[in-house]
């Protein structure tokens, strides 16, 4: 399910702003971004997320803002500096030039002037982090329980459609065999031409045919898949990835269906029973 949350908390000097965002996606996968010198937090925050979250390609941003957020000041080694001078003046000396090294000189060498970390408290960084990442968390939910209470409503109709499908095919099953039983007898008196015919043998053939055919198994577990259905659809449980079995097994049947029987309205409806079935598989992806 797709979604969007801010966050923003101050523990002691730190002040940290969070975003989250997700997408459809059949897993859970979370990627963080946080500044450099909190890196170490990041097994925190996948934590959260993924305790809130059971599916979706999720997304973590995480800013530091205020005198927290001051960037990193230059440390001089002069120690190091103090040795690239001694290293100019014997350098000179040995080469009989100059011994005059300009400031640019000295501190244009490598290690002498550098960058140093940001003085952080982790522990109250820390603390920021959950706050605000929590408070993000908390309005992505939201916005994803209201996108679930209108999808809910597409699956359930969608699923009224489909059981209104099947019972459709299980009405005109019968009357399948009659109808072949019917046309069969016909042809065969048509071939025979004034030859009688064994009635108990053209009873064998239907019975053949009749079993051949039956499609009363794959309907009452298409029945129980619906059932199975409309109860995660009841649940407040991550349900998206068992939904998503469900569907497959229902397309298993409705293949085998399609396949038993070849009565042209029973091949119209599935037809339309597996239009609706991909229809359903295609909003189940928005589904955690």
């Amino acid at each position: 399910m797709t979604g969007f949350g801010t966050g923003r908390a101050a523990v002691g000097n730190e002040e940290i702003s969070a975003e989250v965002r997700s997408l459809n996606h059949k897993f859970c996968e979370v990627k963080v971004r946080l500044p450099r010198e909190i890196s170490l937090l990041e097994p925190q925050v996948l934590k959260k997320v993924r305790d809130a979250l059971a599916r979706g390609a999720v997304e973590v941003l995480v800013k530091r803002h205020g005198a927290s957020a001051a960037t990193a000041s230059p440390v001089v080694d002069l120690s190091l500096a103090k040795q690239y001078r001694q290293a100019f003046s014997t350098l000179a000396k040995d080469l009989s030039l100059a011994d005059s090294p300009s400031i640019q000189d000295i501190f244009s060498q490598p290690g002498v002037i550098r960058l140093g970390e940001p003085n952080v408290d982790l522990e109250v960084a820390s603390n920021a982090v959950d706050l605000a990442v929590g408070q993000a968390l908390e309005a992505l939910l939201r916005m994803r329980e209201t996108e679930g209470t209108e999808i809910g409503a597409d699956l359930r109709m969608r699923l009224k459609r489909v059981s209104e499908i099947v019972e459709e095919i299980g009405a005109v099953a019968p009357q399948a065999v009659q109808q072949y039983q019917q046309r069969l007898g016909e042809r065969i008196r048509e071939l025979a031409s004034g030859i009688p015919v064994d009635p108990q043998r053209l009873v064998q053939e239907v019975a053949f045919l009749a079993e051949r055919t039956d499609v009363a198994e794959e309907l009452a577990r298409l029945r129980s898949h619906l059932q199975q259905f409309r109860a995660l659809l009841d649940s407040n449980q991550p349900v998206g990835r068992r939904m998503d079995f469900l569907v497959q097994e229902m397309h298993r049947e409705v293949n085998t269906t399609g396949a038993k029987s070849q009565h042209p309205e029973i091949s119209a409806r599935i037809v339309e029973l597996k239009s609706e079935l991909e229809r359903l598989r295609e909003q189940i992806q928005n589904v955690e």
